[in-house]
């Protein structure tokens, strides 16, 4: 990519409900804005875009239109790949809002690849499912995922247990599926936090490579800020250096 400014380079997020709030999104523009030296556009698509700064230009998140009632699941980020997208034209790199930029995120552009994702972290290795926290796509490009959701509603819902585990399997089937390089996305409950029982007194760390820090299951940013504990065996220590990079 020669010229920064050659193509329109997209950072899509969603939003919707109560769990996270405008300064999430806020957040986030920061954050991309300091590690990113493209020029780039940013949407939310949300519910709400009360709060969120002007530099983020909103849209309702597009219907799913269904007669049944439509399990939670994160199914709404499917529709980021519906094959009209409110005209939007370019390549797309979705990040959802809990996560923190540790270091310069060109490379998530540079990539060659027609769908990137994470590997889930899990150690059942062999499974192909990614982690749709960080994907990448050309927008308009991968409507079949979204057609397929909805002609086959019903067995989709059977078969997948969420959203990211049928795109994952849709893209695959089409031989178009590629993960991120491992470190690049590493998993904070996974990678940054010591197993029991030295994460008592050892401190979450940031992994070598580490572009972008996944946060999922019970512990967001807010809470590796000041640590804690859920279960007794899940006691984790206070990372103040969250802090200084989701800002």
């Amino acid at each position: 990519m020669s010229n920064k400014t050659e193509n329109n380079n997209y950072i899509f997020c969603m939003k919707w409900g109560t769990l996270y709030g405008a300064e999430y999104v806020n957040r986030l523009y920061s954050m991309v804005k300091k590690n990113l030296t493209y020029d780039f556009k940013m949407v939310c698509f949300t519910d709400d875009d009360e709060g969120i700064i002007e530099e983020v230009q909103c849209f309702p998140i597009p219907e799913i239109n269904l007669d049944s009632n439509l399990p939670e699941r994160m199914w709404k980020k499917l529709t980021t790949l519906k094959e009209d997208l409110y005209g939007l034209k370019g390549r797309a790199l979705f990040l959802d809002l809990d996560i923190v930029i540790v270091d310069n995120i060109d490379c998530f552009f540079e990539v060659e690849g027609a769908f990137r994702i994470i590997k889930d972290h899990s150690w059942r290795s062999w499974r192909i499912t990614g982690n749709s926290s960080v994907y990448r796509f050309d927008i308009g490009k991968h409507g079949y995922v979204f057609d397929d959701f909805i002609a086959n509603f019903d067995s989709v819902i059977k078969q997948h247990r969420n959203e990211q585990e049928f795109l994952t399997h849709a893209i695959n089937e089409k031989g178009k599926l590629q993960y991120w390089p491992k470190e690049w996305c590493p998993s904070y409950k996974y990678d940054c936090l010591s197993r029991f029982p030295l994460a008592f007194w050892k401190k979450p760390t940031i992994p070598k490579g580490s572009k972008i820090i996944i946060f999922h299951g019970e512990i967001n940013p807010h809470k590796a800020i000041i640590g804690g504990r859920g279960k007794w065996y899940r006691y984790v220590r206070p990372a103040p250096w969250v802090a200084d990079y989701w800002m």
